[in-house]
């Protein structure tokens, strides 16, 4: 039987009762219809998972008693950061959905010149509190005891002031895929670089070049946006990563 999985910000002890918040309350309560003794495993950034038992059910209120914990590392072992340009609608979740499962560490999402989603600085806000409550709902489906860092929103030259040497970009009009290329230091981050719908512009393919970032294609097919990164982040932990 599947345990369900809770993030909490909290501090856990092995015989603590706590109170977990409203949200995950009303998610056990009124989703998943738990009931008291049911089992749920949680987990908070530290690297271990906490066994409970839910013990008291309210209206808005879940209590758990804490029996267990263990070390549980599933982390991949390449450092992924995803450098993504700021897809439309429901795409960048799942972008980040996916990516969680397939193991990146990190995640900036990139405002390019293609990038369809223009919004105020709350309203960006608002979408970064979003897309943490995606990444955490990842971790919880996907047993990760880590969660990935979502940075915040830079726009194009913001972001590449964070360009490092082990840079992967993808461009369609490149001549070599990942397997072409020699493995890099895996100790070190792996930067992947992916443009929004309708790619990066002729401009910014030529400063990525520019910084010495390594252009790569997918295959002779056009990928939507959210399809390619996955395909990437596939592809590099096939060669050199869990797969």
């Amino acid at each position: 039987m599947r345990i369900n999985r809770i993030y909490q910000s909290l501090d856990f002890q092995v015989g603590q009762t706590i109170e977990l918040d409203k949200a995950a309350s009303q998610h056990l309560n009124k989703v998943l219809r738990l009931k008291i003794n049911d089992p749920i495993e949680l987990f908070n950034d530290d690297g271990f998972c906490y066994s409970a038992n839910i013990i008291s059910i309210n209206r808005n209120q879940v209590s758990v008693h804490i029996i267990d914990k263990a070390l549980y590392n599933n982390e991949s072992p390449l450092n992924i950061h995803l450098f993504q340009g700021i897809s439309r609608g429901d795409k960048m979740d799942l972008t980040l959905q996916k990516g969680v499962e397939l193991g990146v560490n990190s995640f900036t999402p990139v405002i390019t010149e293609r990038c369809g989603v223009k919004l105020d600085q709350k309203r960006w806000q608002k979408k970064q509190q979003h897309w943490q409550k995606v990444i955490i709902s990842a971790c919880e489906q996907s047993g990760r005891n880590r969660l990935p860092t979502l940075n915040s929103v830079l726009d194009w030259n913001q972001a590449l002031n964070r360009f490092n040497v082990h840079a992967y970009f993808l461009d369609p009009h490149a001549k070599v895929s990942f397997r072409d290329l020699a493995q890099p230091n895996l100790t070190q981050e792996i930067q992947l670089w992916v443009g929004p719908e309708g790619g990066f512009s002729p401009n910014e393919t030529q400063q990525i070049e520019q910084l010495k970032g390594i252009p790569v294609y997918l295959g002779p097919r056009v990928l939507r946006t959210e399809t390619a990164a996955l395909a990437a982040i596939s592809s590099i932990n096939a060669l050199w990563g869990d797969f």
